[in-house]
């Protein structure tokens, strides 16, 4: 006790309080703090479910450990198509990287506005977001699906002559990787045709010719002239969507058997 007197008297305390053990509902000091218990029997029930767990997860239907995907980089030197673009007041650059062996997309840079900008930003990120999904295995067609057709600005008449309107950057990107690398099934159902495509496709899938061209006609193995060639034709979604006017780019409305473009006035050659 003296001891603890010449502490207290050593460190310079001001005021000291001796309790007896238990003499307050809260004690404001416990040296030896019993485990409740409830705290005593945590352990021993989560050791007894942890079989139970694991059992369950055995007995679970496609518990079986799935096989990690595997990335399929693109070599040291591959090669890559780039396009420049503009859209609007917006100029821009898309480098697409192909695997040499398939000639597959398998990245996408893309350099937009100023470096250091955020549109420049989001779009760097984005393009590598989108090769990460293209070297896992996540097919074009499925990005060209989703993409396609978001409005955002910029937008605007563009330079390219397949695609003559954009309803973004992101819009046009995907078309062009589209009709550069996808099947003309595929483009066909998802409604992204290039100018003489659509022009086809109006035309009931024959080139127009002018008359006195009977021996084209010959030569395309239609002697008769009647505008009957064995090309296969495109099969596109009409009932759902109008086509794009190969004009301008704008989607046509319906005017009776035919489509008008509502912007040009280009119609698809019945009126």
């Amino acid at each position: 006790m003296l001891n603890f007197l010449f502490e207290t008297f050593r460190l310079g305390l001001k005021n000291l309080a001796i309790y007896r053990d238990n003499c307050k509902v809260g004690q404001p000091l416990s040296a030896d703090k019993k485990a409740s218990p409830a705290a005593a029997a945590a352990p021993a029930v989560a050791a007894a479910a942890t079989p139970a767990v694991a059992a369950a997860a055995e007995a679970r239907p496609g518990a079986e450990e799935r096989p990690a995907p595997t990335r399929r980089r693109l070599p040291r030197k591959r090669p890559s198509r780039t396009t420049s673009f503009r859209i609007a007041d917006c100029d821009g650059y898309v480098n697409a990287g192909e695997y040499p062996e398939t000639g597959e997309l398998g990245e996408i840079f893309l350099k937009v506005a100023k470096q250091g900008s955020t549109l420049a930003g989001v779009m760097d990120a984005f393009a590598i977001a989108i090769s990460i999904g293209l070297q896992y295995g996540v097919p074009l067609k499925a990005y060209v699906e989703k993409f396609i057709n978001m409005r955002f600005e910029p937008s605007g008449i563009t330079d390219d002559p397949d695609f003559r309107f954009a309803s973004s950057i992101v819009d046009y990107i995907f078309r062009r990787l589209g009709a550069d690398y996808l099947s003309p099934e595929d483009r066909a159902s998802l409604n992204v045709l290039t100018t003489a495509e659509r022009k086809k496709a109006l035309d009931g899938g024959v080139p127009q010719v002018s008359n006195g061209h009977g021996k084209e006609h010959e030569e395309r193995g239609d002697p008769a002239g009647l505008g009957v060639t064995d090309e296969p034709r495109l099969i596109v979604r009409t009932t759902s969507d109008a086509p794009m006017c190969y004009t301008c780019g704008i989607s046509m409305q319906p005017a009776g058997s035919c489509f008008v473009c509502p912007s040009c006035a280009t119609t698809s050659g019945c009126s």
